[in-house]
């Protein structure tokens, strides 16, 4: 709509008095103050939007979702609030200005990871500003980002847009997923390019392992120990099972390689067992949790046919059972090509070649929706997931101007 087309209002033709309404309303929405930056990242911090896969810690992300679409309406966006099926309580949000095919998404999400508060040296859900940084639960991962962004674009005319910019909002990164998963699940086409401001430390990435958490649990027979034939040790047959395992990771080492990762093999972590109950006891029960971090190019669902696999032959006339199970339905491996327009307008912004990582994100999700994607946001990786979380404040000011070129290059150019 454009403020200045005549509008004539006829009583005996409501829409003329919708449209009238509309315009009223969008240049109300266009005069209201902008939030100072650092208002934003206070109230996003003090809304509390813990996602765990642990019921008892898990939180609704509505109020972070509430007051991104109060500012991005405020600054003109049309914006939707989207539930998550079987999540009650949880929302996506897609703040959208301008229309076509192509554009660009600076997208992220809203909830953060548990945290443990006698560990922090100041309120983890208040943003408190020192040694030149500010402190909080999610400065950095990353409610911090979307402060950024619509400070960054605060004064962009929207009536210039030649491509859509949108903003994207996501539930549940930190535990399953939920919001990007429930975004595919629409197969809406929302652009062409995609930004995810995880914290990078305003180094593009464009590739990043994926990642799959699975657990084997063993089932034999109790018994006396005074006789090992009164019973099938559950234990004993793990001990065979991370033997293999840790044969299985070298032999993928062998296969697999990328030398653009700082760790450029997929990885296999023994990370918690469990079994038996007391010493003079034959274990009946054991259980392992491992991930494994693969790279890009490897299938996981391949992989963990392979392990089923592995364990029925490890386990073969043991006279043991067992369970394999998934944790969660894995993450794929994101690897955007060197040559898309993306990763190439981010190198040349930032003055550094895209990289890979080890940690997952929802890059994946938005590739399989047709999107170009690179990682690139402010703050760093080694700030996130731990007490005294923070962004450093001189990270503030590249990260916009990054971010207005991006938003200048592929929406405002023909």
């Amino acid at each position: 709509m454009h403020l200045n087309s005549p509008i004539h209002y006829n009583p005996a033709q409501p829409q003329y008095g919708q449209r009238l309404d509309a315009c009223q309303h969008l240049v109300q929405a266009m005069s209201m103050p902008h939030p100072h930056l650092y208002e934003m990242m206070q109230r996003l911090i003090s809304a509390p939007s813990v996602s765990s896969v642990k019921p008892e810690w898990d939180q609704s992300n509505a109020q972070v979702v509430d007051h991104l679409a109060e500012w991005c309406e405020a600054r003109g966006f049309a914006v939707e609030r989207l539930p998550i099926p079987g999540h009650p309580d949880k929302f996506n949000m897609i703040a959208s200005a301008g229309r076509g095919p192509d554009g660009l998404i600076l997208s992220g999400h809203t909830d953060t990871v548990p945290f443990d508060e006698a560990r922090w040296h100041s309120d983890p859900l208040q943003l408190t500003e020192r040694d030149g940084r500010w402190y909080g639960l999610g400065t950095c991962d990353m409610k911090g980002f979307f402060a950024v962004v619509l400070d960054a674009i605060a004064d962009i005319d929207f009536g210039r847009l030649r491509h859509p910019l949108i903003l994207l909002a996501t539930a549940d990164e930190e535990s399953g997923m939920c919001g990007a998963k429930a975004l595919l699940e629409t197969q809406r086409r929302l652009g062409r390019h995609a930004v995810i401001g995880e914290p990078t430390g305003l180094r593009p990435i464009r590739s990043h392992k994926g990642i799959g958490m699975e657990s084997i649990r063993l089932i034999g027979r109790s018994g006396h120990s005074s006789d090992p034939g009164l019973g099938v040790s559950a234990l004993e047959g793990m001990h065979r099972v991370i033997a293999d395992l840790i044969a299985w990771r070298d032999e993928l080492q062998q296969r697999h390689r990328n030398p653009a990762f700082a760790v450029e093999v997929p990885t296999l972590n023994l990370g918690h067992i469990h079994g038996g109950d007391n010493p003079n006891r034959i274990c009946a029960e054991c259980e392992l949790h491992f991930d494994i971090r693969v790279l890009p190019g490897m299938n996981l669902a391949e992989l963990r046919g392979e392990i089923d696999q592995r364990t029925a032959d490890c386990l073969e006339g043991s006279g043991l059972s067992y369970e394999y199970t998934p944790l969660f339905d894995g993450i794929p491996a994101l690897e955007t090509a060197a040559e898309s327009a993306i990763v190439q307008a981010a190198e040349e912004l930032t003055g550094h070649s895209a990289g890979a990582v080890a940690f997952a994100t929802e890059g994946p999700f938005l590739t399989d929706l047709g999107l170009e994607t690179v990682i690139l946001g402010p703050g760093h990786i080694a700030q996130a997931h731990q007490p005294d979380e923070y962004l450093a404040l001189d990270q503030v000011d590249p990260a916009k101007r990054i971010l207005r070129s991006l938003v200048e290059r592929f929406c405002l150019s023909a």
